[in-house]
């Protein structure tokens, strides 16, 4: 009996993953004052590792111990109390486990589900992408009226930072485009990565600056490597005569043609708000977190 409990367990926590305190993921981080406000809400969160089902039930991570995963309740403190976003849905966060969430340089990868359905991928040999791209900067530019009658910024997509690419072996897809908000003192870094799974794509948005184009790319191939489906939810589990196929192919996926205006802008602006939010913070919060992070007491 105490051999099958056993196996429960580790069952449970194989899938659920493993939540780690603060203090243990990051043990250079010291707090003298344990009433801090920023170790109050650091040691709050679950720091997950190992497997783990998402939300959904369509996928789930595989987190190796150089990165964490923030459950979608942690992921959306970070979100709207750290970097000052409004609400919004997603299935979590991944981290690199050298940066805490409120590291100046931190970035990470906001993960989200859209359910459209099985995407043929038969497109994606035949692509142009140059060709793919200036018609993504014009659509960016007639849609600038609406963003500034509804109180955004306006946005120019100034090129890709790296040209997409597809594996057909794994059915995942990654591109990244700098794109230019009005009034910014630097230009945005929109890096995506999509998996392909029979009812729909797992997305995964990186919150990064531009100068973190390099980190970003030698992470990737590590980052992608975690993500999975769930059996009977790949791509190859596809049932045409049941099934429903997105009207998009690769293409329109890079695109965004079927996604809302509001989509990519309240991604963007994710990627831009989270730059702003030291300037949100209290100045006494920020010196003793930056005296903290260099002197490690």
């Amino acid at each position: 009996m105490k051999r099958i409990l056993s196996a429960i367990v580790l069952s449970c926590l194989a899938h659920t993953g493993l939540a780690k305190p603060f203090e243990t993921v990051f043990p250079d981080v010291e707090f003298q004052d344990k009433s801090d406000p920023i170790f109050a809400i650091l040691s709050s969160m679950d720091y997950q590792q190992g497997r783990i089902d998402l939300p959904g039930g369509q996928a789930y991570l595989d987190v190796p111990d150089d990165y964490y995963y923030l459950s979608p309740a942690d992921t959306n403190t970070v979100l709207v109390d750290l970097w000052g976003n409004p609400n919004g849905d997603s299935l979590g966060m991944i981290f690199p486990v050298s940066y805490t969430p409120l590291d100046e340089n931190a970035w990470g990868a906001i993960l989200s589900w859209d359910d459209i359905g099985y995407v043929s991928d038969k497109d994606a040999a035949t692509i142009d992408y140059d060709d793919l791209l200036r018609s993504m900067q014009k659509d960016t530019l007639a849609e600038n009226e609406w963003r500034v009658s509804n109180g955004y910024e306006k946005i120019t997509l100034e090129g890709w930072a790296e040209a997409p690419k597809y594996d057909v072996a794994v059915r995942k897809l990654h591109w990244a485009q700098e794109l230019a908000f009005d009034g910014a003192p630097v230009n945005t870094l929109n890096y995506n990565l999509r998996a392909l799974g029979r009812k729909g794509v797992l997305q995964l948005n990186f919150v990064a600056g531009m100068y973190q184009l390099e980190e970003v790319k030698t992470a990737l191939p590590s980052v992608a490597k975690m993500t999975a489906f769930q059996e009977g939810a790949r791509y190859a589990d596809f049932d045409p005569s049941i099934d429903q196929v997105a009207a998009i192919g690769i293409g329109g996926l890079i695109a965004g043609k079927v996604a809302a205006k509001t989509g990519l802008i309240a991604v963007a602006l994710i990627f831009l708000k989270k730059f702003w939010f030291f300037a949100l913070l209290p100045i006494a919060w920020l010196r003793s977190w930056v005296a903290k992070r260099k002197t490690g007491a």
